[in-house]
Formats: structure tokens, sequence, C-alpha cells
């Protein structure tokens, strides 16, 4: 427990006190493997933190299903961490976004799951291979996010093949029932990137939200992938939709959890706070470039200063400033 409490004090800021509460109230338990922190999130559904992005673990009589796989370099201690809470077969694993910290370990835990068709003892074996993965876990995702770790003919890809998805879909929802659960997974447009999915596991009223939400963060809206600060708020007004915060008893276990791509685990409440935190700087900056004010002089008057504090950061991959731009951009490119 002391180690994900440290996890959550590191990530949680100013909310400190209250994920604290959140964490004991829920009777989580936290398992240590090296980094890497496995929390319980419900009975049969766990959260795997520090091995890239956060990973969501759904178990049960049919098997498991993994929400994103880390990152490569974390595989081997994501899957012996997975062995250990249970001995049934990965199934599924959904990926939520392109990026290298969710879908690096693709391959590896794919490989060692099993695929819930069955596969043919006769001549066909090798037309079942094909069309089972081999044999292996099926990866599930949109198909932006084949085409991004693919590549046209002639270039070279960014993942192997066998970290591919063998699933895609282009419609906005796909869903499965499995484990005696509701599974949906939601094509969110333009958010993050325009592959993005959340994945709502209805029985156990979870949703493992990808890059959308990162508490640690000003979102990521990556806009040369398609990424957009309306998408978005869009996307992440879907996810206030699909959660429920534990009305009239606040102080009470109850609630939707909601896994974000990074950092803590938050609640409804949470959410609203993050999508407000959004609107209110788009709503600055689009006050700014309305009154002609060009992009270095937008952030050089600080819009998302009240926030800062809380998810900006002046070095590293993913800064105030790349913030500013990637909201300027977006509503630069958005017809009026």
């Amino acid at each position: 427990m002391n180690s994900i409490l440290k996890y959550l004090k590191a990530t949680a800021g100013p909310w400190v006190a209250a994920s604290v509460f959140f964490v004991g109230a829920t009777g989580a338990h936290a398992q240590t493997g090296g980094e890497i922190e496995v929390l319980r999130v419900r009975p049969n559904f766990y959260m795997i933190a520090g091995a890239g992005g956060n990973i969501g673990v759904q178990i049960g009589s049919d098997g498991v299903v993994v929400v994103d796989a880390g990152s490569e370099q974390a595989s081997a201690n994501v899957l012996a961490e997975i062995e250990k809470l249970t001995n049934e077969p990965i199934r599924y694993i959904i990926d939520t976004g392109p990026d290298a910290d969710h879908v690096g370990g693709n391959a590896r835990l794919a490989k060692a799951g099993h695929t819930i068709l069955p596969m043919a003892r006769n001549d066909r074996g090798d037309i079942d291979k094909l069309m089972t993965n081999g044999g292996a876990a099926s990866i599930l995702a949109t198909d932006k996010v084949l085409l991004r770790m693919s590549a046209p003919t002639g270039k070279v890809a960014e993942f192997s093949s066998d970290a591919w998805p063998t699933e895609s879909f282009s419609q906005r929802r796909k869903y499965l029932f499995f484990n005696h659960e509701a599974i949906e997974i939601f094509h969110e447009a333009a958010a993050h990137t325009d592959g993005d999915s959340m994945v709502f596991f209805r029985v156990s009223d979870v949703v493992v939200a990808g890059d959308i939400l990162d508490t640690n963060r000003f979102p990521v809206i990556d806009v040369e992938r398609g990424g957009s600060v309306q998408g978005e708020i869009d996307a992440l007004n879907h996810l206030i939709e699909l959660a429920i915060s534990p009305v009239p008893f606040v102080y009470q276990e109850g609630g939707t959890y909601v896994i974000p791509g990074h950092g803590r685990i938050c609640d409804q409440l949470d959410v609203v706070e993050y999508r407000d935190m959004i609107v209110v700087v788009r709503d600055v900056v689009q006050d700014m470039m309305k009154r002609g004010m060009t992009l270095q002089q937008i952030q050089e008057a600080s819009p998302a200063k009240p926030f800062e504090r809380q998810y900006g950061a002046t070095p590293g991959p993913w800064t105030t400033n790349n913030f500013i731009e990637a909201v300027y951009k977006s509503l630069a490119g958005k017809k009026q």
C-alpha cells in the first residue's frame, strides 16, 4: 500500500489528500515488481502503472483482457505481473492509441496469450494460424492505429508486424462480451490523435481512457497526427457522460473509476475539472487570437498560468508552450 501511495502522491499535486483517501476507501492493494505498480481497482480488475502508459487488466473465466500493453522495454515485467495475478491466458489486447508507451508491449503480451478462436488440426493449419495471429491473443484497435503502426509500401514501419492490431474497426463504437461483462470501445476522433479510444467495462464500472486523460500534464494534443483541442474536449465530455459520481454518498466507496493514460486513478469530478481547465485555456487563447496576437505573443502572455503548477512543465517532451502551440494550431485550422 505504501508504494502505491507514494506513486499517487508524486503525481497528484494538490489532490494528494483526496487521492490517499480514494485508494484507502476502495480497499485497493499494491504489488511491486521493480518499478511497476499493480493496483487492484475492482475484485477482477487491476491497473498496472510504471510500464509506460497505464495498463488496465480484466480477469475472468474467459481469460484476460489487457487495455494497452505499455512499452516494449517493460513488457517482460508486465507479463510477469499478470501471470502473478492469474493462470488464465491473455485473450485480447485493446490499444487506446498508437504511442509506443501504450503499444510497445503488444507483441510480447500477444505471443504469451492464446487466441479465443479454435485452431484446426488438419491441412488448414497454416490458414488458421494466419487468421488467428498465429494462435496468439488478438490485438484490437481503430484502423487509424493500424495505419500509424504500419507503413506504406517502401517505408519502414515504426513497429514490427507482430505488434500491429490484428483486428481493427472504423465505426464509432465497438463492443465485446467477455468474462460476463459488456466491454464498449469508443473511437474518439481528433482528440490526442485521430485514433484514440476509450474502453468502458460496464459491470466493473471502469473506463480506461488512454491519453485522452493525463493527470500528470496538460493534454498532449498531437495536431500532426489529427489531434485537436475541440476533439479533446469532446472526448472528455463523452467520458464525463459515461462516468457516474458517487452521489448522494460522496464519501463512500462508489462511482465510476477512470484510468488515465498516465497518472492517478480519477473519478467523474476529476475529469470535469480537467475538462474545465482545457476549456478555459482554449477560450483565452481564442480571445487572444481574435485580438490579432501571434503564437509567440500568446505564449509570452501565459494563458495557462493558473494551471501551470499542477500540469505545466518547462523542460521535457511536452511543455506548457507545446500545449499552447497545439491549442493555437488546432484553433487556427478550424473553420470559423
